[in-house]
């Protein structure tokens, strides 16, 4: 690999002249990634233990993926849809399969699914249950994180998100995530329309709600008809040993078929759906939901574009080909087995908790302490990549495509870190 002739700190101070400061990233600059790694400019090689927040789950540089990139960007990239083209109706006809849904709503970016999965949750409150006309409650949890659009942070109760950007999108209600009395109570208010819930909360520190949570949730939206709407764009496409999280004990192996019983009315995904080469989302509803929405009424001018199409069906392909749902339920349980022990021996972190290749650890100190940023800085200096989120957790989340001697390697890498600390 070529380096740069300039270093690191180059970059950085560049960024932070000419960029705007709404990231505060780990002091790495990458240049290059393949597979499970990733390079810096000046050489040094590292594991990648956060796939762009679970963008990449096929890997980096996926060769069936850039294939299809390469091919389809020699054909043709964007028609917009004032016309029809060839990738979009074969790349719904596979992910509609795939996922067991009627119909799918292509856009571009998770924030984007999740502003499509509000605006069609009111359009049928209007159509289809006859809530009156600007009336339309949705029910959101705490600690949620949909996105950074304004529609998302007036779903949110992280201060960081909301602060300075009022006023909200009114038609709200939040309720305790993991808490199913408050949800019950939530949607018999009158003219609640839909639930919307990560099955897994990735951002607020990999939180993993009660095993029942999910289908008694599901449960009381079908009771009082309220939308089910799942935000899967970081927990979806195998990350966490299941094809979809809401998948639960669901054998469906893809192309689900027997609507499982925490199937969402409406799933949003995104993120891995292209495995982090070109910027994919969806959302997907059978017909009495999605076809609510009428020509002129939602759209995007890149959103079903041939080249995201090419390359998010290649990327599907995979996840489903390679299995990489079970290899992620099988390399989550080796890493959490192994951070048990540490949780067991070491007073520097009190727990670890995920499911299959979507894991955190606690770090035992406040949230208002440096001290998993300046474990996530040591942990890069010793060749891993990872990040804390909510100041004293630090999320884990590899490349499904790792293998066996992979995660232990890291394992290892992330121990002896830690040890070092304790």
């Amino acid at each position: 690999m070529q380096q740069s002739d300039k270093n690191q700190q180059y970059y950085i101070d560049l960024e932070h002249e000419r960029g705007a400061h709404n990231y505060h990233p780990l002091p790495v600059v990458l240049t290059k990634g393949k597979g499970v790694h990733l390079w810096d400019v000046e050489g040094k090689k590292y594991y990648d233990f956060l796939s762009a927040y679970s963008a990449v789950n096929q890997g980096h540089g996926h060769p069936k993926i850039l294939k299809a990139l390469n091919e389809q960007a020699d054909q043709l990239t964007l028609t917009s849809r004032a016309f029809h083209n060839d990738q979009l109706g074969p790349f719904e006809e596979f992910a509609t399969d795939y996922f067991g849904y009627d119909k799918l709503l292509p856009m571009n970016t998770g924030a984007e699914a999740v502003e499509t999965a509000i605006k069609l949750c009111r359009k049928w409150a209007y159509e289809k249950k006859g809530i009156p006309e600007n009336e339309a409650r949705i029910v959101f949890v705490s600690s949620n994180f949909h996105g950074r659009t304004l529609g998302a942070i007036s779903a949110s109760t992280e201060e960081s998100s909301r602060e300075g950007f009022g006023p909200y999108v009114p038609g709200y209600d939040i309720v305790p995530y993991n808490d199913i009395p408050a949800l019950e109570r939530a949607l018999q208010e009158p003219h609640v329309a839909g639930f919307m819930v990560e099955p897994i909360q990735g951002e607020a520190g990999v939180v993993v709600p009660d095993q029942d949570y999910l289908s008694r949730a599901k449960e009381l939206c079908k009771k009082n008809q309220v939308l089910f709407i799942a935000d899967e764009v970081q927990t979806g496409i195998a990350r966490t040993g299941k094809l979809l999280a809401t998948c639960g004990q669901c054998d469906c192996k893809g192309f689900c078929e027997n609507k499982y019983e925490t199937r969402a009315d409406i799933l949003v995904l995104g993120k891995a759906i292209s495995g982090g080469v070109y910027p994919v989302s969806a959302v997907l509803a059978d017909d009495p939901i999605m076809l609510c929405i009428q020509p002129g009424e939602h759209g995007s001018t890149f959103g079903g574009n041939p080249l995201a199409c090419a390359v998010a069906k290649a990327a599907l392909e995979i996840v489903r080909d390679d299995r990489l749902d079970d290899k992620a339920e099988k390399l989550g349980v080796i890493f959490r087995n192994r951070m048990q022990k540490l949780v067991d021996e070491l007073d520097i972190v009190s727990l670890v908790r995920g499911k299959g290749l979507l894991n955190a650890i606690v770090i035992n100190d406040s949230p208002e302490s440096k001290t998993a940023w300046n474990i996530c800085v040591d942990l890069k200096e010793n060749g891993l990549l990872a990040k804390p989120t909510h100041g004293n957790i630090i999320r884990f989340a590899p490349p499904l495509i790792m293998t066996e001697a992979e995660i232990n390697e890291c394992c290892d890498i992330i121990e002896n870190t830690l040890r070092n600390w304790d």
